[in-house]
């Protein structure tokens, strides 16, 4: 498995048990090794295995061969837990992959298919939701209990804090980017007419102009950068991608009064030319609403890795009592001896 290497201790997790961290998209899979002091180890991305036949089987499969080199490059590391987020619909309580449209699975034990894969004990959750609790315990979101941390990248997802915990509903909370922006617009992916990401996710910013001037462009960022060269069709799409997200935020904000919205994902890196304009509109939007900070997202693509290494310490620390009903396991090949 060829990895490209990353950029180790991406921000400090302080001392704690030593976990492995499993940050799975739909095209890498980020993972390292946390040791005691909070040193991210070995920190690296892989392409995520894809089997049409098998897809939460080849990815527990690749945790185990990761593991093993990540081992191998810390030898006087031992893990004790592990972490594992992945995208999609994700019931962290019963540890199963609900769905998930680009892995390709449906219904997927996936805590299950990994302790049988690592011998140890597995915290699961969502990626996003993941990336959002670490903004919250180490990020931007320190310091606020009620907080929606939104990712805009190809896509539009957020994690909704409240009194401090992440909010899962049940794992379908959080589909910031499939609330309904425009009943006339475009299909999403989702199969719904008008999600706000069809309008505002990066993504379709740079689809949309590229359908409307007939010229490809590599980014959001290509658009902006036209917009700002006086481009009137860049500018018209920049401008609706804008409105779009702060109605979004105002509905938002109306049901559930967040102390702060973090914003993460590629297109934060547009910085002023977002945040002052969706900030400008928020407010003349809202009335007698609290209205929420906007925020840069501090932890950057590390994020949801983070995140995974915190649950991971957290489920070792619940592991402290010998009385725990969940025990690490033996994998397999192992117990067969």
């Amino acid at each position: 498995m060829t990895a490209e290497p990353m950029r180790e201790d991406p921000a400090p997790l302080g001392p704690g048990a030593a976990v492995l961290a499993f940050d799975v998209g739909g095209t890498d899979t980020k993972s390292g090794l946390v040791d005691a002091s909070g040193r991210v180890l070995g920190l690296r991305r892989t392409p995520t295995p894809l089997d049409a036949g098998d897809p939460a089987g080849a990815i527990a499969r690749s945790f185990a061969e990761l593991a093993d080199a990540l081992r191998a490059d810390a030898p006087g590391v031992v893990p004790v837990a592990v972490g594992v987020s992945v995208p999609g619909l994700v019931d962290e309580v019963a540890g199963i992959g609900i769905f998930s449209s680009n892995l390709g699975w449906r219904d997927a034990p996936i805590r299950d298919l990994a302790e049988g894969a690592l011998g140890l004990p597995v915290a699961f959750g969502h990626d996003v939701r993941a990336a959002g609790d670490a903004e919250h315990r180490l990020g931007a979101a320190r310091g606020y209990d009620d907080a929606v941390v939104l990712a805009i990248g190809t896509g539009i997802a957020s994690s909704i804090l409240i009194g401090g915990r992440p909010y899962a509903g049940g794992g379908y909370a959080g589909e910031f980017g499939h609330s309904l922006a425009d009943p006339a617009g475009e299909r999403c992916a989702c199969g719904a007419i008008g999600c706000l990401e069809t309008i505002a996710s990066a993504g379709a910013i740079a689809r949309r102009y590229a359908t409307a001037t007939g010229r490809p462009v590599a980014g959001a960022r290509a658009v902006l950068a036209a917009a700002s060269a006086g481009d009137a069709t860049a500018r018209g799409i920049w401008d609706d991608a804008i409105e779009a997200l702060a109605q979004a935020l105002a509905r938002l904000v109306a049901n559930l009064a967040p102390e702060a919205v973090v914003i993460g994902g590629g297109l934060s890196q547009a910085g002023p030319a977002l945040f002052d304009p969706l900030g400008d509109r928020l407010d003349a939007l809202l009335s007698f609403h609290r209205r929420p900070v906007l925020v840069r997202a501090s932890l950057g693509d590390d994020a949801g890795l983070l995140g995974t290494a915190l649950a991971a310490r957290d489920l070792a620390a619940s592991h402290g009592s010998e009385n725990d009903a969940r025990v690490p396991r033996r994998p397999a090949e192992e117990t067969a001896s």
